[in-house]
């Protein structure tokens, strides 16, 4: 998996700071618990806990992420990071992507192959999840940056 350039047209994120991470984990935390003890779906919203290692630290992460089906057994994720930047997990998938596993409640993790989608695949793709969620294209028109889709195949 390669990383794409990453800009955007909405507020310009400042810099992260000590706080901001540990609220960031924190929060991740109390959304994974969320998700292992009362199921997936939240805000109407289906979730995973994406199993990553860190590009830097090298440290073992888990993110609540939202996905969609890919069909054949494979789920769709999007990079959005609230619009103005890929967020970690992107970074830690692109760097490490031998090292990924997705969680879906009530299963154990099993390890995952992730594959940035491109062209046609992109597209066919990203109208499955707008169909699906209406406010992933709301949040695309709000950003310059093209949100990388991400496919997800369970080994």
């Amino acid at each position: 998996m390669t990383s794409n350039q990453q800009t955007g047209n909405r507020k310009k994120p400042g810099p992260l700071t000590r706080a901001s991470l540990w609220f960031q984990r924190r929060t991740n935390v109390k959304t994974n618990e969320k998700i292992r003890r009362k199921g997936g779906k939240i805000m109407g919203m289906d979730l995973l806990i994406l199993h990553t290692v860190g590009r830097r630290s090298g440290q073992r992460r888990e993110s609540p992420v939202t996905w969609f089906d890919g069909g054949d057994g494979t789920r769709l994720i999007v990079a959005s990071g609230g619009g103005s930047r890929h967020p970690d997990w992107y970074f830690n998938l692109v760097a490490h992507p031998d090292k990924t596993a997705i969680e879906i409640p009530g299963e154990s993790a099993v390890p995952a192959t992730p594959q940035a989608l491109e062209g046609a695949e992109r597209e066919q793709a990203w109208q499955r999840i707008t169909e699906a969620q209406p406010r992933y294209a709301k949040y695309q028109k709000k950003s310059d940056r093209r949100y990388p889709v991400i496919r997800l195949t369970p080994r």
